[in-house]
């Protein structure tokens, strides 16, 4: 199932990185979800984790990683640990990974399923606030769709870094990356997605009379 999501998913919408490719094949999905999904953990769609949740859908995390063009000089800041799936992987990538998750349950088991990585870091705290403690961060990588970033995760990036996720614009979701130039960042939207919701950057819906 894993080499089927490779051909299926990850080749047919444009992630060319081999090295995400090679980091995705190495990463076994089905041991970041629960025993009953197992069967459906490479399924072009979210997997239910518990807690209200669900892992992003292969296609969607992997166009993200291939946008992110990560090096073994990047600092990483993930938004949404879930249960440590994308996590692990970026630790392929990466140099080293600070995995934010706001949901405990969730925290306890990512950090029970990264325990053997040791350059990555899971942090109990809400998702909107990232892990200001240890910037600035190289690049950002939002592992679900949000409706706005907040300013004080850009804060968090360095000058000249990235940011990738999926933002609600017009009410789709799309996958954008964002370059940081000053205190400001620009986003170019690059893919519609049908990624799963991230907790915890819903706007306050506005009243019309």
């Amino acid at each position: 199932m894993r080499k089927a999501m490779v051909v299926s998913q990850l080749r047919t919408t444009d992630v060319s990185d081999p090295r995400v490719i090679a980091a995705m094949s190495h990463v076994a999905r089905e041991n970041f979800v629960p025993a009953a999904s197992r069967n459906v953990a490479y399924s072009d769609r979210g997997v239910q984790i518990g807690d209200g949740r669900a892992l992003n859908a292969p296609l969607a995390t992997g166009r993200l990683l291939n946008s992110a063009e990560l090096t073994k000089d990047d600092k990483v800041l993930l938004i949404g640990a879930a249960t440590g799936y994308t996590a692990a992987v970026v630790a392929q990538l990466a140099g080293s990974v600070v995995a934010v998750e706001q949901s405990s349950k969730l925290a306890t088991k990512a950090k029970a399923n990264l325990n053997d990585l040791d350059n990555v870091q899971v942090e109990k705290t809400d998702h909107a606030d990232g892990f200001a403690d240890q910037s600035p961060y190289s690049v950002i990588i939002i592992d679900g769709v949000v409706d706005t970033i907040p300013a004080n995760l850009v804060k968090q990036l360095a000058p000249e870094g990235r940011l990738v996720g999926a933002i609600m614009d017009d009410g789709v979701a799309r996958l954008a990356i964002g370059h940081k130039v000053g205190d400001t960042i620009g986003y170019q939207y690059f893919a519609d997605c049908g990624g799963v919701t991230l907790p915890g950057f819903e706007q306050a819906k506005s009243f019309n009379f």
